[in-house]
């Protein structure tokens, strides 16, 4: 990928090999984190054992444009549960919820995406498209993973495990610009 510095996660050969054939929709999460170093350090933690691989995505965007790669195409990242087989993982830099992700008080998102990021994001989904000829749809992880979690602050309540890419992602310009069918509404299953 010419736009992507390589940088893959030390566990990135134990994750699961596929073949790029299959791959039929891209996901577009935010990191829910304050920067990109604090991102690759969640990246790099072991969060399953028994095959010592954690949490990743293919590709992250900085709020600058900046695309690093830490995950190969050829490579299962797990980004999103229950559909990570065929698809590509896109985690754009983005506070989100961070730090109280799951307090049913502070479920607004204030954080804007740069011009620079998405402008990098539509470039990167195009050379997606040329290089993966079965590249259908795109989504957000709120779309596939519909969970609700017990609120942080109040156990009685509950909130979205998942809310990324958040309400400030522009899906109407990347739609159109990406050529990409949205995928509307679906749900995670294991």
């Amino acid at each position: 990928m010419k736009l992507a510095h390589q940088r893959p996660l030390p566990y990135v050969d134990r994750l699961e090999p596929r073949a790029g054939t299959g791959i039929r929709r891209v996901v577009i999460h935010a990191t829910e984190l304050p920067d990109l170093a604090t991102a690759r350090e969640y990246g790099e933690r072991i969060h399953y054992p028994e095959s010592g691989t954690g949490n990743s995505g293919h590709f992250y965007i900085d709020r600058d444009g900046s695309i690093e790669q830490w995950v190969p195409l050829d490579r299962v990242a797990h980004h999103v549960a229950g559909h990570n087989r065929d698809s590509i993982g896109i985690e754009l830099v983005n506070r989100g919820r961070w730090p109280d992700w799951y307090d049913s008080r502070r479920q607004d998102w204030i954080e804007a995406y740069p011009e620079a990021q998405i402008a990098a994001l539509i470039e990167l989904v195009g050379q997606l498209r040329e290089q993966l000829p079965g590249l259908q749809s795109i989504v957000g992880h709120d779309r596939l993973d519909t969970r609700m979690q017990a609120a942080s602050d109040d156990r009685q309540q509950t909130v979205r495990r998942k809310l990324d890419p958040g309400p400030h992602f522009p899906w109407p310009r990347v739609i159109q610009a990406t050529g990409l069918a949205a995928e509307e509404a679906g749900s995670m299953h294991e």
